[in-house]
């Protein structure tokens, strides 16, 4: 390895970092993958382009693609249709060791009777490399992950985080153009999770290695990606970046599946100059009602974030119960409070409230110090500014 320029560790040394590393894009060009025996695609003309250094997550719920999608490009699943370019190269057909990637497995994929320095070398053992490159470039990495002390060590005397960046450290040796992280942290436990994910964005940033990794936890996408891909039933749903796709949501399902609580979907009736939601009007965009009209809708379906509605009554600490036989109906949607969250500064709220004739769960995000009793009732409207408006019949996003 090539380093000259000073970095600062994860363990507080300054390390060296690399120059003269090759960063790629990665292009999946209407790439196709169908399983023998299937008419249906895994993954169907999937588009995406990444940049040189780009971390890009791609997520989505199980059997998604994503997974397929990944192993596409390292060259485990064959391409039906469509290209996979790597820089300029089409790797398409290509084998995988031609391809210059290292892969990260959920598994860690470790050999248990090496030792960690072993496990990190091996690869460059098998390509030739002399062992004096060999244990030079395992030692650098060794300092990079904060395991120089475990060097001598073999797995099973490694807790699961610390295994984890072996398998990293064996990507890291080997100086790829990309690499593939195929949901790396699913075993670990979740307080692990959250500082080992902190530490794979940091060193990827630090590597600047173009680094495709999929996942099926969207705050692990949204915390750790440049961009974030969101895939359904093998179609590319969007891609953008995580605050963008956080405000605009390009469909029903992005909408719902990215954020955390998700967003509130809730279905009604288009009326003069917005929609109905309990007892008050709530404005939206011109261009929203003419599209909804356009498609002959009646209704749309509203998406409000749990911490974009406005309570009407919260009295003290505890919510205000109104009575249903007052003469003036209270502005905005009934809540009845089911479950309480309280996280300290803020608490969620999970409710249910009757739209059209149904019963809809919500959940509002309120004060950490005016959090309401179980079995009270919230009067909520949504901030008109903050709202999401989407096609009830396509899902498309309607609102600006």
């Amino acid at each position: 390895m090539d380093y000259t320029t000073p970095l600062l560790g994860s363990s507080g040394t300054f390390l060296p970092v690399k120059e003269n590393i090759t960063m790629a894009t990665v292009t999946f060009d209407k790439a196709t993958r169908i399983y023998p025996g299937t008419d249906k695609p895994a993954v169907d003309q999937l588009e995406i382009e990444t940049q040189d250094g780009e971390f890009l997550v791609l997520v989505g719920p199980s059997g998604c693609g994503k997974s397929t999608s990944l192993r596409m490009l390292a060259g485990l699943e064959d391409v039906n249709a469509g290209s996979i370019r790597i820089g300029d190269r089409d790797v398409t057909h290509l084998p995988p060791k031609d391809r210059d990637i290292a892969m990260v497995f959920q598994n860690y994929a470790l050999y248990p009777h090496m030792s960690v320095a072993d496990n990190m070398g091996f690869a460059l053992k098998i390509a030739g490399v002399n062992k004096s490159d060999i244990r030079k470039k395992v030692e650098e990495a060794a300092k990079i992950l904060d395991l120089s002390d475990y060097l001598d060590r073999k797995p099973k005397a490694l807790s699961g985080g610390q295994r984890q960046r072996v398998a990293m450290g064996r990507a890291i040796v080997r100086e790829p153009q990309v690499f593939l992280m195929d949901e790396p942290l699913s075993n670990l436990d979740a307080k692990l999770r959250v500082s080992t994910r902190t530490q794979i964005a940091s060193l990827q940033r630090r590597l600047g290695i173009t680094t495709v990794y999929v996942t099926h936890d969207q705050v692990e996408a949204m915390t750790m990606g440049d961009r974030v891909a969101v895939l359904k039933d093998g179609l590319l749903q969007q891609v953008d970046s995580p605050r963008s796709m956080y405000d605009r949501p390009a469909n029903l399902f992005v909408a719902g599946f990215i954020g955390s609580p998700a967003m509130n979907l809730v279905e009604v009736p288009i009326t003069d100059g917005g929609v109905k939601f309990g007892n008050s009007v709530v404005p939206i965009s011109r261009e929203a009602l003419s599209a909804a009209a356009d498609k002959g809708d009646r209704t749309v379906t509203v998406g409000v974030r749990p911490e974009h509605f406005d309570v009407v009554e919260l009295n003290g600490s505890a919510a205000k119960s109104l009575s249903k036989d007052t003469e003036d109906a209270p502005a905005g949607l009934a809540v009845s409070v089911n479950v309480v969250e309280e996280l300290g500064a803020d608490g969620y709220v999970y409710g249910s409230a009757q739209v059209g004739g149904e019963h809809k769960d919500l959940v509002v995000r309120v004060g950490g110090r005016s959090v309401p009793d179980k079995g009270a009732e919230l009067h909520v409207v949504p901030r008109p500014g903050e709202i999401h408006v989407f096609s009830t019949s396509t899902g498309e996003r309607l609102s600006d």
